[in-house]
């Protein structure tokens, strides 16, 4: 057998070959959108922090304050010694935001869904998925034991479809999608799922991480983050409370994992409460969002993500350095991420970009006839 370090290298020269390696690059934020990558300063149309709250003066009191009087550390799994009097007023915060009963923190919205799937569903159940849903839903829906079904993307009557064929052959059944897809930015229709998962003695859960409304939604469990709109780090669920009480004693990412550490806690009371005090800063993303693709003609965005599918590997990767050397970043976005032949740049709009760099931006992709987009294959999986 060969040693390990052998058969490493042996395969990332594969993963090189076919442009779909992955290397890290320093960046280092300097208030707003400016970033310094690898040296270069940079305006970036990469980051998911929609609102700015990270760099919000409030929010990073927050965070200090916390670390001052609570240490840098919560100790221990929150069963344990780790549940800190913040969480709880971050959950009950939480569970007011989205009208739900209750809440419940997790080290992040990954924690969060390959704990809570796994909770609720088991061997004799039955998962629906949409077939772009993120990476960490998938996971959580393998873990389960589950039999996984994908529906087409945003396919209603695919999704009834699957149901009427399997739903009776299982004791459970869970439907699962995104709220904003998040390397597409189109939305889930979910009313539209909820009236057929009533119809079909099904649960539905929306993971909410690339999304930053209030109120509720009509789904049975809501997943979300606080590591973007929010600005902090780690992730949440919103149901009913027997819902909750429930994942608490069941989901082995929650149980098995250090609690958050305050600071990130303190760090997102803040931002979640300049959010509710200021209900017109979620539009701002959007609006920016909608200055690029009107200036482009793109189909008007639905969220603050904005795809510009370019085709394969090596197309996106050079279309993202020619960005680079103009001052912009924008990440290129290719295979397992997406599915083949949909390598992409993937716009991610902030409160705090400027219209005149968003102009700016979107000149030099017309003018580098980049705006003729391959069409989307909505409908082919992201394994």
């Amino acid at each position: 057998m060969a040693a390990l370090s052998d058969t490493a290298r042996e395969k990332l020269q594969r993963l090189a070959d076919a442009a779909r390696n992955r290397e890290l690059s320093e960046c280092a934020r300097e208030g707003d959108t400016r970033i310094i990558r690898n040296g270069k300063p940079l305006i970036s149309f990469s980051c998911n922090d929609y609102l700015g709250l990270s760099q919000h003066e409030k929010v990073k009191e927050a965070a200090v304050l916390a670390i001052r009087q609570y240490g840098a550390g919560a100790g221990a799994a929150r069963l344990v010694t780790g549940n800190h009097p913040l969480h709880t007023r971050l959950e009950t915060m939480l569970a007011c935001w989205k009208g739900t009963e209750a809440a419940l923190i997790f080290g992040s919205g990954y924690l969060a869904n390959i704990g809570i799937i796994p909770a609720i569903v088991g061997k004799s159940d039955l998962i629906i998925a949409d077939k772009l849903v993120h990476a960490c839903l998938i996971d959580g829906a393998r873990l389960s034991g589950a039999k996984l079904l994908r529906f087409k993307h945003n396919d209603i009557m695919d999704c009834e479809r699957l149901l009427g064929v399997y739903r009776k052959k299982h004791q459970n059944c869970l439907i699962i999608t995104d709220e904003v897809f998040s390397m597409d930015g189109d939305r889930a229709p979910l009313a539209e799922l909820s009236t057929i998962a009533g119809k079909h003695d099904a649960w539905l859960m929306a993971d909410g991480a690339h999304s930053f409304s209030g109120g509720a939604a009509p789904v049975d469990i809501y997943v979300g983050t606080l590591s973007k709109a929010l600005g902090s780090y780690g992730g949440y669920a919103c149901a009913k409370k027997s819902v909750i009480d429930y994942i608490t004693s069941r989901a082995r990412s929650f149980m098995f994992s250090t609690a958050l550490p305050p600071s990130a806690i303190a760090a997102a009371i803040a931002a979640l409460d300049i959010r509710m005090e200021n209900p017109s800063l979620a539009l701002r993303p959007i609006t920016n969002a909608r200055i690029f693709t009107a200036r482009l003609a793109l189909p008007e965005a639905q969220s603050p993500i904005v795809p510009l599918v370019l085709g394969d590997e090596t197309e996106a990767l050079t279309a993202a350095d020619v960005l680079a050397e103009a001052g912009y970043l924008v990440t290129p976005i290719r295979p397992p991420t997406v599915p083949e032949g949909t390598s992409r740049l993937r716009f991610a709009f902030s409160a705090l970009h400027q219209e005149q760099d968003i102009l700016a931006m979107a000149d030099l992709i017309k003018n580098r006839g980049w705006i003729t987009q391959k069409p989307l294959d909505r409908h082919a999986a992201n394994d």
